[in-house]
């Protein structure tokens, strides 16, 4: 074991003891993290999300506020994923991209049916560290019956591009009627589906969606939004690994360890649960899966779902 190895163990051990909700066990070769929110309401143009009466995420979010908070295995990367309406806000998000070498990649937020989506995907794509799309406005219900949008995704497959299918299990259950009308676009399901964590079995109709899912292999799932399907949003989702087991158990025996990659939703987890618990909730499950497992949730497979590497 080298010098640094030991260190990044030692801390992640004094990370896991901290907040109490992981065995102290092997961690992961590298982090990407794979569902981080930036933004800075401070900026002149200010932002179109979050709202100024969120008065826990209306406030300075940068990759320096992200570091600075503990979490059992630090992360090497992240992908930053842009939630605001306004077109140029994804030039922003790039632009931070281009000076922070946290940020690995960029997933942007447009509309695949706005007039001019083939000209803003044209100019974001020639950058390498922009990724992929994510709408937070037009349901794959709506898009899915519109041949524009149809085309317009096709076209972000043509770019090797992915498309992140955002969180509502309705948006959820129609990611395979996608899967089968554009099958060359990679499909990153945001947050467990929507699953609602409850410490018991999954609801039957999650079940049938992620079985849905199951027969694509374009399609990922991100392991994030865990604390947030507690609904515990006075910061108090459970740290005990064991209440997120029934939905992680039920993604692992329909996916398999090269469908699923780690994401912590922050700064909207915090909502729920500080990162260091968010994190160790996923390193707990997943180191018990053996080390090739735990590697692939938390490096390998973001790299296979986005195209991204690791900087410097």
């Amino acid at each position: 074991m080298t010098r640094r190895t030991f260190l990044q163990t030692g801390t992640a051990a004094a990370a896991a003891a901290a907040c109490g909700c992981i065995t102290a066990r092997r961690v992961p070769s590298a982090v990407i993290d794979t569902h981080v929110h930036f933004y800075d309401p401070a900026r002149p143009s200010g932002v179109s999300w979050p709202p100024a009466t969120d008065a826990l995420l209306y406030r300075t979010t940068l990759p320096a506020n992200y570091r600075a908070l503990p979490s059992p295995r630090p992360a090497n990367g992240v992908i930053a994923v842009e939630a605001s309406f306004v077109p140029e806000d994804n030039q922003w998000l790039l632009d931070l991209a281009e000076r922070e070498p946290l940020i690995v990649g960029v997933v942007g937020n447009l509309r695949p049916d706005d007039p001019a989506f083939d000209s803003l995907l044209a100019r974001f794509a020639k950058n390498p560290l922009f990724l992929g799309i994510r709408t937070r406005e037009v349901s794959l219900e709506q898009g899915l019956a519109d041949p524009v949008v149809v085309r317009n995704l096709r076209r972000v497959a043509q770019l090797g591009l992915s498309f992140d299918v955002h969180t509502p299990p309705a948006w959820s259950a129609h990611a395979a009627r996608l899967a089968q009308a554009v099958p060359d676009l990679r499909l990153i399901v945001n947050h467990v589906a929507g699953a609602a964590v409850t410490g018991s079995a999954p609801d039957a109709a999650w079940l049938r969606t992620i079985d849905a899912l199951a027969p694509h292999p374009q399609i990922y799932m991100k392991v994030s939004g865990l604390v947030e399907g507690t609904r515990r949003t006075a910061g108090d989702a459970p740290s005990d690994p064991a209440y997120y087991q029934p939905v992680l158990d039920a993604l692992w025996e329909r996916l398999g360890p090269n469908r699923l990659i780690y994401g912590s939703d922050w700064p909207v987890s915090a909502r729920y649960a500080p990162l260091a618990t968010v994190e160790a909730i996923a390193l707990d499950y997943f180191t018990s899966k053996g080390p090739r497992a735990l590697d692939k949730v938390f490096r390998t497979n973001a790299c296979a779902a986005y195209g991204c590497k690791l900087r410097g």
